[in-house]
């Protein structure tokens, strides 16, 4: 975790906390923010600065605990006394919004967790295939680049058998690119440490907490995993516009799915 906690604010009304996936980097979440700041108070979390002048510098393997402690440290400068805060967590942002809620109840309104990987909690079968596949990812991204790993998780995600050869085969990035770029970072540090995390389920508050996945999710490891979790919690299940990136893909649509899916 960074020295300092970087995020943005912007709306008025209820604190909404946004937790991007990916290396926590919340490009691409400006219209959608725009859209939830008429019925909120904003705050976007940058769990490593990358939005925020961090981008280029070293960076560790993550955990899922620095983020959440991150996150908890931010509503607590963000968060009026006495208040409770919206959440909407993204991919591994969804994991670690999970472990906030686990750990902080009692500063959380209500928690919606869109597709967040959390296949260590799949039965054997199906982790067993989900950590494989991340594993393979990751090594595919030290051997033949960020375009070939990005098309065998794609592949993965959606379903389809992924051979060696598909997608572009490149050579790996240098230490530089690779801390320049955010897609890098997530592949390099933040995949497989978060898809190995397991939430403590005993531990999340009932009623505070909806796990959502994307219609053109449908099928795809990420849905199912959600829809696995939604059962496994009690917790409602919704289906949010666009896949895995409908925040970046649909953001207006997206935003009025989740004022629509938070109590209050």
């Amino acid at each position: 975790m960074t020295d300092t906690l970087h995020h943005d604010v912007r709306g008025s009304g209820p604190v909404l906390l946004v937790m991007p996936g990916g290396a926590g980097h919340p490009m691409g979440f400006a219209p959608m923010t725009e859209v939830l700041a008429d019925h909120f108070t904003v705050v976007t979390y940058d769990p490593l600065g990358l939005a925020h002048g961090r981008l280029g510098l070293p960076v560790d393997d993550q955990r899922v605990r620095d983020w959440s402690e991150g996150a908890r440290q931010v509503l607590a400068q963000t968060l009026p006394a006495g208040e409770e805060a919206y959440v909407l967590g993204t991919s591994s942002g969804g994991i670690a919004a999970l472990d906030l809620l686990a750990r902080h109840p009692e500063r959380l309104r209500h928690v919606v967790a869109h597709e967040p990987p959390c296949v260590a909690l799949l039965p054997d079968g199906p982790r067993e295939r989900a950590e494989a596949l991340f594993r393979k990812v990751y090594e595919r991204y030290r051997t033949a680049g960020l375009q070939a790993a990005a098309a065998l998780l794609g592949a993965g995600l959606a379903g389809r058998e992924a051979g060696d050869q598909d997608g572009p085969v490149g050579q790996p990035l240098t230490r530089e690119e690779e801390l320049n770029n955010p897609m890098a970072l997530f592949l390099a540090h933040v995949l497989v440490p978060f898809t190995a995390y397991a939430p403590d389920l005993s531990a999340l508050a009932p009623g505070r907490l909806t796990l959502a996945a994307g219609t053109d999710s449908r099928g795809g490891l990420l849905h199912r995993t959600a829809e696995f979790l939604a059962e496994r919690t009690g917790s409602p299940f919704v289906e949010f516009p666009g896949g895995h990136v409908g925040v970046a893909e649909h953001p207006a649509d997206f935003a009025e799915r989740l004022v629509k899916t938070l109590p209050g």
